[in-house]
């Protein structure tokens, strides 16, 4: 179930979140370094090269993609991840339940075209508008899925 409105809404913020990207990949080169970590516990994104870290973001996590299950599972609904980067994910279990729309209310959603990376950008990209997020990373994860990560913040290291 969904509103009228959803499906434009969606499009606008999958539309919002490319652009956003490509302005990141641009402006802090997200694409081309040699290394990413991610420091679940301290809620950060790292990227680096051969010289050290060069990229500092803060995170939130939308949710992960599983090829074995074949869907999405929303990070609020995820009891392995912790608390303190979930608060994001929870406004976009409000927005759903207020605007009653189903795939942002359910903790697994499936794709009716089976194609995981899509769903997970697109639903990435409806946290990302609902939090006003500077953007979004995926990081793949073993056996064809991935974690999808929003940025709060985003700084060159120091």
């Amino acid at each position: 179930m969904k509103p009228d409105w959803y499906p434009a809404w969606h499009d606008e913020a999958i539309e919002q979140l490319n652009a956003k990207n490509a302005r990141l990949n641009k402006d802090f080169h997200l694409g081309s370094w040699s290394r990413y970590d991610y420091d679940l516990t301290a809620g950060k994104l790292l990227f680096s090269d051969e010289g050290g870290v060069k990229i500092v973001t803060e995170i939130q996590i939308a949710g992960s993609t599983s090829a074995k299950a074949s869907n999405w599972l929303w990070a609020w609904a995820n009891s392995n991840l912790p608390g303190e980067l979930l608060s994001d994910a929870k406004l976009v279990r409000s927005f759903g339940e207020k605007n009653s729309i189903d795939e942002l209310t359910q903790a697994y959603v499936t794709d009716a075209d089976n194609d995981l990376e899509a769903l997970g950008w697109e639903l990435t990209g409806a946290m990302a508008r609902i939090c006003d997020a500077l953007g979004a990373y995926r990081s793949p994860r073993g056996e064809g899925g991935a974690l999808y990560l929003i940025f709060k913040s985003i700084n060159w290291a120091i």
